[in-house]
């Protein structure tokens, strides 16, 4: 099989870096059987989801909320429901863009494994991705944390809006995750949804931060990387230890790890080579380049 050889960093920084290694990518791809794909937020935004962070890795904003200030708060219950039911329809309306249907692509033609996300949003899935493991949950179920009832997110909606009908026309600029702005106070007479079954305490079935991966969930994405003998990065900085951990796992067992990233991320030392540029942009040249979707699949 053909080797690629780590890039310099004189080429990563080239404006036309991401055209000139794709040709590399693609024959990168070819050279490993068992890739496993890690996405962050950026292979989402260009299907309208805010993302975390800038280019250069910095948060955007305040803090979300944190998970044991969620289950300790009702002010924070309050606040957290209040935003969710204004910037949650948005992602609600979110559709798969060119990035995930070429991934989808990719991994039907045998190109890629596994698909090991820290998003939420369930847009790989909605692309045609299968084998899809949502490391921080999927913000379309809510859970009781009393009896352990799930529920679809959109029906939890529906009470948001008969509880709150102050709220149904508002506006708000809409935040990462399917959160909003909202301004100081503005929830203090918000109505909490409660379990309909047993009238517990529900959250989103994500991982808040602050909060670990579950266990299991945990043990899966590690046995992925584990049968992986290379791993894909995309539209991900790795700041958050929870995603930074697996391109860290593969490296250290000497597997290649490369990158689709427009910024820098935390495992850039890792890296045999990233291409700077949106996830949008290169993946469905990346499909087309390998005939990626059609008729004939690798062997």
């Amino acid at each position: 099989m053909s080797q690629i050889l780590p890039v310099s960093n004189d080429v990563l920084a080239a404006p036309d870096a991401a055209a000139d290694l794709l040709p590399a990518l693609a024959q990168w791809l070819c050279s490993h059987r068992q890739v496993l794909v890690l996405t962050g937020a950026g292979i989402s935004t260009a299907s309208g989801i805010p993302d975390y962070r800038d280019d250069s890795g910095v948060r955007r904003g305040r803090l979300p909320i944190q998970g044991s200030e969620f289950r300790q708060s009702e002010a924070a219950r309050k606040r957290y429901w209040a935003r969710s039911m204004l910037g949650w329809p948005r992602l609600a309306r979110a559709t798969p863009n060119a990035a995930h249907r070429a991934l989808a692509q990719l991994q039907q033609a045998g190109y890629v494994g596994a698909i090991l996300t820290q998003n939420v949003d369930g847009l790989h899935q909605q692309a045609g991705s299968r084998s899809v493991i949502e490391l921080h949950g999927s913000i379309h179920a809510v859970r009781c944390l009393s009896c352990g009832t799930v529920c679809a997110r959109a029906d939890i909606q529906q009470e948001l809006a008969r509880c709150n009908p102050a709220f149904v026309h508002l506006q708000a600029e809409a935040l990462p995750d399917g959160d909003a702005r909202l301004e100081p106070d503005a929830d203090a007479a918000f109505h909490v949804p409660v379990c309909m079954a047993c009238g517990g305490m529900l959250q989103p079935d994500v991982v808040f931060f602050g909060d670990g991966v579950p266990a299991e969930r945990s043990a899966q994405a590690e046995a992925a990387t584990r049968a992986c003998d290379a791993m894909l990065v995309i539209g991900s900085s790795l700041m958050v230890l929870s995603g930074f951990r697996f391109p860290r796992m593969a490296a250290a067992a000497g597997k290649p790890v490369v990158a689709i990233n427009r910024g820098i991320t935390r495992a850039d030392d890792l890296l045999a080579f990233k291409l700077r540029d949106d996830a949008e942009s290169v993946l469905p040249r990346l499909a087309a380049l390998l005939g990626a979707g059609a008729s004939d699949q690798r062997m």
